[in-house]
């Protein structure tokens, strides 16, 4: 009997915290005190759960199979009985239930592209029983939520199925438990979205530039490549050269017309050289302007020659190229500048010009964007020819450098100063190295300074085969010092990693510190919500825009929820863009229009051109990869942004956001 009645006690004891278990998760999730929404979302707590018939929604898909490289759309649409409601997939946390659809995944044959969007959008109140601030989102009678979706080649879309489930809570004056409806997608025609563009058209349409350069007779580009060009000269990216033509100027004032023009047009022919070179790069490589700068190997090697070159200016050593000279034993040869000086000058110059973008100049280059060969090459021989044009004028007209003072004492001291400058570009060059071969880099360079200090020291009256003795043991020595920073070549040419040595050790180390750009999600939540920054998480100065860093999701995001955004492409090494930054887009005005517009700016990051494939592949879309450029996309139209192919002022740059207009709620 005892036994009995604690068996019946425990089995009752049970049944009540099953029952208050319930309730609670029931009241967890009921609706707002207030009367609801319309449509039956209404007060009362009480009152249990729902009949015994199955929860209040039915669930449907299909999917289409999309034309050409646009992708098709799955659409998953749910269906309410009349006075019910379930919550929405974007619903915060802290209130109702949000809903949520899962995909069974088969990467093989499908993958859908977040972000989900509902049609029509989710009812809205706040003020309910979950707070004053908290945002409770309902879908009721009917909702389609839709994404994109990409087939995989070889997969046949009529023999393909997508199976997934709901899972949502559907609530009247009682809520009943939240479950997951089941459904398989197939083939169909597809269900007709309502209203103001969403996913399909965001996601799926083709970007295109309402400002592209238009097609027009090659001569306009030929012209403005050549205004380019001569513009680039007056670039900060040139001045660290600009002194050693300066040195030769002063020696060629004291020659014959003939002598001066013939070294200035050497110096011309190194300089259309290397925008051959860049040609036939962009043709082959798909390189845009600057772009060889994103490769840790390029920017090592400049910064070599341009270190080696610093400590020849400073007396460590002589290049023995007449023209590129410091002081002491070659003084005398180097004051008759030779062909060879001219051309490698001509060279470097243009080398050290490509983090700088001039006016005119991104014009012609986004025009080229596949054009024929012959048109390509004609705009970058074009560019050159701008660029080498004051210097081939100063060869015809010596007479126009007749201001400069004669040689004397002062070549000196000016060639030390210009070894500093030169050595203020090799830090420069430092700033867009990869962190895990600054170390390595470094110890290669003081390897070149005792290369270079140990060829010195072999007067050049000495026999031929002692000084050729001494390159060969300068040249093992900087060799071996190579091997041990940097073992592989083909990893520093291309990437970060596995390079062994010195570098392997900052790798390490590399590895354990760095993580893959990305956007808080609840930051993104936060922007997407209300159109509002905060500033003390994404801004670091007053004036600075609240950067968002790009990545294709929340673009797409972004877009979808109908907000107005730029895109900053920029890079480390682009001076010009770095420029733009400081005094036209970090700036008090240019702040309070994104902040009074809701506007959200992405920075696209494209120090390392190669490795950040998603910003590449927006360039690409845009039509040109060159930096600088921003690009302004409109709320009201996602896919046809505003683009600054090269620099631009601030005016245009507000008065290009008025046009776009401010975000949508």
């Amino acid at each position: 009997m005892i036994n009995s009645l604690k068996t019946a006690f425990l089995l009752a004891t049970i049944a009540s915290l099953a029952l208050i278990l319930t309730t609670s998760h029931c009241l967890a999730q009921a609706p707002p005190l207030d009367g609801g929404l319309s449509g039956g979302f209404g007060g009362g707590l009480g009152g249990g759960f729902g009949s015994d018939s199955p929860a209040k929604f039915k669930v449907e898909a299909q999917f289409t199979a999309g034309t050409g490289d646009q992708p098709g759309m799955l659409y998953v649409t749910a269906t309410m009985d009349p006075g019910w409601h379930i919550y929405s997939i974007t619903q915060a946390p802290g209130g109702p239930l949000a809903s949520k659809i899962t995909i069974a995944e088969d990467p093989e044959k499908f993958e859908v592209l977040p972000p989900f969007q509902a049609s029509p959008q989710p009812h809205k109140k706040s003020g309910t029983v979950f707070g004053p601030d908290l945002v409770v989102e309902t879908h009721e009678k009917k909702v389609v939520w839709y994404a994109p979706l990409k087939i995989a080649a070889g997969v046949d879309p009529a023999t393909l199925q997508i199976s997934g489930g709901l899972y949502a809570q559907a609530c009247k004056e009682v809520c009943d438990p939240p479950r997951t409806e089941p459904f398989v997608a197939r083939l169909g025609e597809g269900v007709e979205i309502a209203g103001e563009p969403g996913a399909e058209e965001v996601i799926g349409g083709k970007i295109t530039p309402q400002n592209r350069p238009k097609d027009g007779p090659l001569l306009k580009y030929i012209g403005l490549a050549l205004i380019g060009g001569l513009l680039l000269n007056l670039m900060p990216c040139v001045l660290p050269v600009i002194g050693l033509k300066i040195i030769s100027f002063v020696e060629q004032a004291g020659h014959s017309r003939a002598h001066a023009f013939m070294l200035n047009l050497w110096y011309a022919l190194g300089m259309l050289l290397v925008f051959a070179i860049l040609a036939t790069v962009a043709m082959t490589m798909g390189l845009g302007w600057g772009q060889l700068l994103s490769y840790n190997g390029f920017n090592i090697t400049m910064a070599a020659i341009v270190f080696v070159m610093a400590l020849s200016f400073l007396g460590v050593w002589e290049i023995p190229i007449p023209g590129f000279v410091g002081r002491g034993k070659m003084a005398e040869a180097g004051e008759k500048e030779g062909v060879a000086g001219a051309f490698t000058k001509g060279i470097i110059t243009t080398i050290l010009a490509t983090p700088c973008t001039g006016p005119f100049m991104g014009t012609a280059l986004a025009w080229t964007q596949g054009k024929p060969p012959a048109t390509i090459y004609a705009v970058f021989m074009s560019l050159g020819l701008g660029m080498a044009l004051p210097y081939l004028l100063i060869g015809a007209f010596p007479k126009l450098i007749r201001f400069m003072p004669k040689p004397g004492a002062w070549m000196d001291t000016f060639k030390q100063i210009m070894g500093f400058v030169l050595l203020g570009t090799v830090v420069y060059i430092f700033t867009f190295i990869l962190w895990p071969a600054m170390v390595p880099t470094m110890g290669f360079l003081f390897s070149l300074w005792a290369a270079c200090w140990w060829i010195n020291r072999t007067p050049i009256t000495a026999p031929a085969m002692d000084r050729v003795r001494t390159w060969l043991e300068a040249f093992t020595f900087a060799g071996i010092m190579w091997i041990l920073m940097f073992p592989g070549i083909d990893e520093i040419v291309s990437g970060r990693f596995a390079m062994g040595g010195l570098h392997d050790v900052m790798v390490s180390r590399f590895d354990s510190e760095y993580e893959e750009k990305k956007i808080d999600e609840s930051v993104l939540a936060e922007i997407l919500k209300d159109a509002k920054v905060d500033p003390s998480t994404l801004a670091t100065e007053e004036s600075e825009l609240p950067w968002v860093p790009y990545t294709t999701d929340a673009f797409n995001k972004a877009r979808v929820n109908r907000k107005t955004v730029i895109v900053d492409f920029t890079a480390d090494w682009c001076m010009t863009c770095k420029t733009l930054e400081k005094f036209v887009l970090n700036t008090p005005k240019v702040r309070k229009a994104v902040e009074a517009g809701g506007i959200i700016p992405f920075k696209a990051d494209w120090t390392h051109g190669a490795a950040d494939e998603e910003v590449t592949a927006l360039m690409e879309q845009i039509g040109t990869k060159q930096v600088p450029m921003l690009a302004i996309f409109s709320a009201d139209k996602p896919n046809e942004p505003f683009v600054f192919y090269e620099a631009y002022s601030q005016t245009s740059l507000l008065e290009k956001l008025e046009e776009a207009g401010p975000s949508k709620e």
